[in-house]
């Protein structure tokens, strides 16, 4: 696992990716506690709120393309400003990684991997899979997945959010050096 050596002048962002209802915003809602006692001030942003807030319902792979051009500017605001961000969204578009890469001095990537049977099999309430019929990431939308994210967390849905956060909690300590 490679380290990442972290710029203290600058916040840190917990990218936290993988399709919708892999977990990733279970897990980053757990996360903020841990994540703000080890590492300072700490918010939390889901790409679902940030779509409200903007009251952005395109999602089209040019539509994701565009908002996530628009949430990697944001959250640059929030990082330059010395405070860390935990953001889960689906943005499973190479184009944004790179943006991101590119912009953000402190990037952490964290890939929550599943697969669309099991989050359809564990998930049965999940109405993006039954009521939505076009523009599903995954499904009608081929997902660009992380080749080399910083961390992999893998969710099969046999071990609860808190035991999923906890080895993601140990796996960020590793990776992390101030």
């Amino acid at each position: 696992m490679k380290k990442i050596k972290i710029n203290k002048n600058y916040g840190i962002l917990f990218f936290i990716t993988g399709l919708s209802g892999s977990g990733k915003t279970s897990i980053s809602t757990k996360l903020v506690k841990n994540i703000t006692h080890k590492y300072g001030k700490t918010l939390l942003l889901t790409g679902e709120k940030i779509r409200d807030i903007y009251n952005f319902s395109g999602f089209t792979k040019e539509d994701r393309l565009k908002l996530g051009i628009q949430n990697i500017k944001l959250i640059n605001l929030i990082l330059k400003q010395r405070i860390n961000v935990i953001y889960d969204a689906v943005a499973l578009l190479k184009e944004l990684r790179i943006q991101k890469k590119k912009i953000i001095n402190n990037y952490l990537e964290i890939f929550i991997k599943t697969d669309v049977a099991a989050i359809i099999k564990f998930n049965k309430k999940k109405k993006i899979y039954k009521e939505i019929k076009t523009n599903i990431m995954g499904v009608h939308i081929k997902p660009d997945f992380p080749k080399n994210p910083h961390i992999t967390i893998n969710n099969n849905f046999r071990k609860n959010i808190l035991s999923l956060t906890t080895e993601l909690e140990k796996k960020i300590s590793e990776i992390l050096v101030n």
